[in-house]
């Protein structure tokens, strides 16, 4: 009702508060389409505020990252997501994977890193500008890959082992220690062939350099 009360003077700019916090999950969902779609249909801007990252991303065209009053990053929702610019952005859009270590080398967009538990791994240099620079590497759970026939030619591995193994229906999520830290996430497809990991098990994991981003630290 609010909602029609604002469309009926047609106007160009409407600001939306968290319009959907107090929906249940499956009509805050059909709320979030209806919403874009009727925007879009009706060619107004949109401002619209939401903390939850999902929302943010499904619903918007550019999406404002704030900390502090300031704006981290402006971007479309894939960019944001594939390309955060720095850790807090890696961080609050999306589950995201931190290894914290050193960079050691810089070669053009590339840097070598070596990590606090002595394992050296190549990243994409974002954030970094120097050899000696702490950083934290960032990598997207479902860019990592425990297939090693899956791994294409020039992905980095390394050893991990299962903590948590967690049926989501669509997908699997585990738990893994990886590089002394027992919180890195991967996502996997739940697909005929994919194997179910069981906690305790030893596993080698990995993923291409271009997906992995060496932000501040």
């Amino acid at each position: 009702i609010a909602l029609s009360r604002a469309l009926v003077f047609e106007p160009e700019l409407v600001l939306m508060d968290e319009p959907l916090g107090a929906l249940d999950k499956q009509l805050r969902e059909h709320m979030q389409f209806e919403i874009t779609h009727l925007a879009h249909q009706l060619g107004i801007t949109v401002v619209y505020v939401t903390h939850d990252q999902t929302e943010a991303l499904t619903m918007s065209d550019n999406v404002a990252v704030f900390d502090d009053g300031r704006i981290q990053q402006l971007d479309p929702p894939d960019k944001l997501y594939e390309e955060p610019m720095n850790s807090f952005v890696a961080q609050f859009i999306g589950e995201n994977n931190t290894l914290e270590g050193v960079v050691k080398e810089i070669n053009g967009d590339l840097c070598v890193v070596e990590l606090d538990d002595g394992e050296v791994i190549d990243a994409k240099a974002v954030n970094v500008h120097k050899v000696g620079d702490r950083t934290r590497v960032s990598i997207r759970p479902e860019r990592v890959e425990y297939n090693m026939k899956r791994l294409q030619e020039g992905a980095h591995t390394l050893r991990a082992e299962v903590q948590e193994f967690i049926y989501m229906g669509d997908v699997f999520r585990t738990r893994l220690k990886v590089a002394g830290k027992d919180d890195f996430i991967i996502k996997t497809r739940n697909a005929p062939d994919a194997e179910r990991l069981t906690p305790g098990q030893q596993i080698q994991i990995g993923w291409l350099p271009q997906d992995c981003r060496a932000l501040d630290a």
